[in-house]
């Protein structure tokens, strides 16, 4: 049986997920990270927080990721490439919308630039080599995108992903799309922080949580033990 999302986030917002499965554990991660070098391009440091919204396959773990990254103050599941009207759920999951499961990032970047947030998005997220699914998921709004805020993080992005794949790292090209954010919109209330609350569900076991641990061995200098949760995040801005 594959360990798909969908067949646990409708237990989930049930309520019934933490009766049953809370003692399942994974005897290995679902993928493997991959050290890669830093972009040899970067934006400057500003005075002001910044905002990187990246995708790469379902938000439960990309948000995990950053929730536990230094300098990140506020990281949100939610979607982007499609319209207001179509940013729900139930919609997106038809992969008919646009929409990619996203997360959005605010960061310090006097604590950590935009180059590496993208680092740890190649290197730890996800793989960015798969087309229009990532890992057990498939489809259009599991794609792995970048929704530049600007057109310094454009060019950034996009000389990142040329001297990655210049240097072959993957071993195949990377797929991921660059692209204009037009909007974010937040994801449902329970969507948010569903890592932290839900570490022993099977979904993040086995394919999510690994990679708080591979930001933990790779990226020792980033991370952070205690994540920046949303609840949180609002009650400080």
């Amino acid at each position: 049986m594959r360990l798909t999302r969908s067949l646990f986030v409708k237990t989930a917002v049930l309520g019934a997920m933490a009766a049953g499965i809370l003692a399942w554990q994974p005897l290995h991660a679902a993928e493997q990270a991959v050290v890669i070098p830093p972009p040899a391009q970067d934006q400057p440091a500003s005075d002001a927080l910044e905002t990187a919204v990246v995708a790469g396959g379902c938000f439960w773990g990309v948000q995990g990721v950053y929730q536990h990254t230094a300098g990140v103050v506020s990281a949100v599941s939610g979607y982007a490439g499609g319209t207001k009207a179509t940013a729900d759920y139930r919609t997106v999951s038809s992969g008919t919308t646009g929409h990619a499961e996203s997360v959005q990032i605010k960061y310090d970047p006097k604590k950590i630039s935009y180059g590496k947030i993208l680092q740890i998005f190649f290197s730890v997220v996800h793989d960015p080599t798969q087309l229009n699914r990532q890992g057990p998921d498939s489809g259009p709004q599991y794609r792995s995108a970048i929704f530049t805020t600007s057109e310094a993080q454009r060019k950034v992005a996009e000389a990142y992903v040329a001297q990655l794949d210049k240097a072959k790292v993957f071993g195949k090209p990377i797929v991921t799309k660059i692209g204009k954010l037009d909007a974010f919109y937040p994801a449902e209330a329970y969507h948010q922080d569903y890592l932290t609350l839900h570490p022993s569900q099977p979904y993040i076991a086995y394919n999510d949580l690994p990679k708080i641990e591979n930001l933990k061995k790779i990226f020792a200098e980033n991370y952070v033990e205690k994540p920046t949760l949303v609840g949180q995040a609002k009650a400080t801005n």
